[in-house]
């Protein structure tokens, strides 16, 4: 088998932190598919060449039996990941086979970024030089609808017009947002498999069991009903929703086909104690009417889909080398479907991120910084949707403190936060205040305007007097980093304080506030006192107090650059990446010098300090290496060990996004000041 990258997991279904299927091998055949969170979801794939049956996706035909050695598994040639696309080829028996997943997660469209829909693809051609007779079979499972297999689900078959079918299963109980939690999976609304008609293929459906499946492999053939039975528990003979392609005669020229998963959720989110539906529902389109459009939109689609996956890769090649687009095609459609679309009572975007395997939170600020590269990059819009519920919930009375909020809730409710039982202690005033007022500030400068700003003015200004006075040497306080525990005179949570007083000095000199010239000032200095109190020669120390041996990665410096506010001498970076590659193991550089782990997203940022494409590649390689090596059969983790290798913690975070952000040029936006604001 031929492959440029070999992912720990990879994304086969990709749309939100609910509909998220994985393959976790390097085979498609070595493993049945699993939601991110490792539960199976599985789905099964079986081709018959000339008679004879073969797998080519899952690694059982019964739910619960070991692999059928009457039915052995096609040799797998190659695997591609590309950002909106994952693609597996097959050879045996004549017949070259390729299976592609495609989610069009494209950001500058919305409606089409929220549609909760990836296409399956089947091409076949003979390889050999002989025609073959070929039939293809495909289903999904109710594994997909239920958040534990002793639920119980039923199905019905939707026609949706002369020429496209669907399927569906979901639960008898439909809780509508009823579950919280973190290492959950959906049990409301209804899993879809959609086939239309082709001119290559006759395609024919049919809801069954698990015995579907043993019986194509055999003969070829589906049963002539829906043969399902009773509503039944998942794990009661596994209820399954098929789809079979006959092919008939195959020769070189190549014959395809496709389906559609899909999901209704029904409503997706809700906020402040309205239920709220999905972005592409906001008008009150149908979900069969939206699968219609995106089953007879799919030429259309995936030609936008190959545009797109050609022009990242060949910017991320250009930015950071062949082994950085690898790893940006793998991370895209993770940063994006770690989150989910809706929009307010008024129409307005809010873009909600889920703590995947973090502690399950919901809009979580220190998760939205590190992942706006990617969505500055390519819609700004949907950094203000992730910072929209922030400023609802920090202006309601339910918010008692000076410094802005961590989170709103738990995913799937945004009802209020309640990380750390919304204590002190474990709340992060520098942190959450310093992000707020650098993902404003970088909005603002990428849009080339701030009314963003201006619609949450008198709460921007008072987190910016809150890190004046507490932010240049923090008290023992928890940072996005919380893993490590609470740290007092953190230098790096420092600099973030002192970019974050810089950015709204910006944001007032855009808006035309005479308080720009204090506030950019006072950022001079305290960057000034800053790098005298840090400085240990030939780096930068983890803590003001702490021994000159003592280091960290400084990845908030970043903004300094991007904002353009030249707060820190460029020194001090060249300088830090010059000790970081020195500090590298075989598996990156550390977090800091406590421990042997790293963050991903924290990784690339301080690799996008270097003042050279080399020293960046050199810094990213390892990274990518760590994918290729690890045991730990998981969506790309940003928590790792980089002696190992091995998943310290977390899975499918947003946080991912933040791996673009050598792709952000520093904003260009001229200062044009606008009237003067007003709280």
């Amino acid at each position: 088998m031929t492959t440029a990258f070999r992912p720990a997991s990879v994304p086969l279904i990709t749309v939100d932190p609910y509909f998220s299927v994985w393959s976790p091998a390097d085979r498609l055949t070595d493993a049945d598919p699993v939601h991110w969170t490792g539960k199976r979801n599985s789905l099964c794939g079986l081709i018959r060449i000339d008679g004879r049956a073969y797998r080519f996706m899952g690694s059982s035909l019964f739910a619960e039996s070991a692999k059928d050695e009457e039915t052995p598994a096609m040799a797998q040639t190659a695997l591609t990941v590309e950002p909106l696309t994952t693609s597996y080829a097959f050879e045996a028996g004549g017949i070259g086979l390729q299976i592609q997943f495609a989610t069009p997660l494209l950001l500058e469209d919305l409606d089409l970024l929220s549609r909760p829909v990836t296409y399956i693809t089947a091409r076949v051609r003979s390889i050999d030089g002989a025609p073959h007779q070929v039939k293809l079979y495909l289903d999904l499972s109710g594994e997909l609808c239920v958040h534990s297999p002793d639920q119980i689900v039923g199905w019905s078959r939707v026609p949706l017009n002369e020429t496209i079918t669907a399927l569906r299963m979901g639960t008898a109980e439909q809780p509508i947002l009823a579950r919280v939690g973190d290492d959950t999976r959906i049990d409301w609304g209804y899993a879809y498999l959609a086939a239309l008609q082709s001119e290559h293929a006759e395609v024919k459906s049919v809801i069954g069991s698990s015995e579907t499946r043993v019986r194509f492999a055999r003969t070829g053939m589906l049963p002539e009903h829906d043969d399902a039975g009773p509503p039944r528990a998942v794990s009661t003979d596994l209820p399954v929703m098929a789809v079979t392609m006959d092919f008939g005669q195959v020769d070189a020229a190549a014959k395809s086909a496709f389906v559609a998963a899909a999901y209704d959720d029904v409503l997706a989110i809700e906020y402040f104690g309205t239920p709220l539906p999905a972005y592409w529902r906001r008008n009150g389109a149908a979900f069969e009417d939206m699968l219609i459009s995106a089953m007879t939109e799919y030429d259309e689609v995936l030609a936008q889909c190959e545009r797109f996956n050609r022009s990242l890769i060949e910017a991320s090649a250009q930015a950071g080398g062949a082994k950085y687009a690898e790893l940006l095609s793998l991370a895209y459609r993770q940063a994006i479907a770690a989150h989910k679309l809706v929009c307010d009572e008024a129409g307005t975007p809010l873009f909600f991120s889920k703590e995947n395997f973090s502690n399950g939170c919901i809009a979580t600020v220190d998760v939205s910084y590190p992942s706006i590269p990617l969505f500055l990059l390519y819609n700004p819009e949907l950094v203000k949707g992730m910072m929209r519920p922030i400023f609802r919930y920090a202006a309601s009375g339910e918010w008692r403190f000076d410094f802005a909020p961590h989170d709103v809730g738990c995913y799937p409710k945004a009802n209020g936060q309640v990380y750390g039982e919304n204590k002190l202690e474990y709340q992060m005033p520098i942190e959450e205040c310093g992000n707020m007022l650098i993902m404003a500030a970088a909005v603002c400068a990428y849009e080339g305007k701030a009314d963003f700003a201006r619609e949450h003015w008198e709460l921007l200004s008072k987190w910016a007097a809150y890190l004046k006075t507490h932010g240049l040497d923090p008290d023992n306080q928890l940072c996005t980093d919380d893993f490590a525990g609470h740290l007092a005179h953190n230098a790096n949570l420092s600099i973030k304080a002192i970019i974050g007083i810089g950015a709204y000095a910006r944001l007032c000199e855009m808006l035309g506030d005479a308080g720009h010239e204090e506030y950019a000032e006072t950022a001079k200095e305290m960057a000034a006192r800053w790098a005298d109190m840090a400085a240990a020669g030939d780096h930068y120390k983890l803590t003001f107090d702490s021994p000159s041996d003592s280091w960290s990665l400084k990845y908030n410096l970043v903004w300094d650059r991007l904002l353009r506010l030249g707060l820190f001498p460029a020194s001090i970076a060249e300088t830090e990446v010059a000790h970081y590659r020195a500090k590298q193991n075989r598996y990156g550089t550390p977090l800091d010098s406590r421990n042997t782990y790293t963050k991903a997203d924290w990784l690339v940022w301080s690799a996008s300090l270097a003042a050279s494409k080399a020293d960046f590649e050199a810094m990213i390689a390892p990274l990518w290496l760590a994918q290729q090596e690890t045991t730990s059969r998981v969506p790309l983790s940003d928590w790792y060990d980089t002696v190992t290798g091995s998943q310290i913690g977390f899975q499918n975070r947003s946080v991912v996004g933040g791996l673009f952000i050598a792709l952000l040029e520093p904003a260009r936006a001229a200062v044009t000041p606008a009237r003067p604001v007003t709280a």
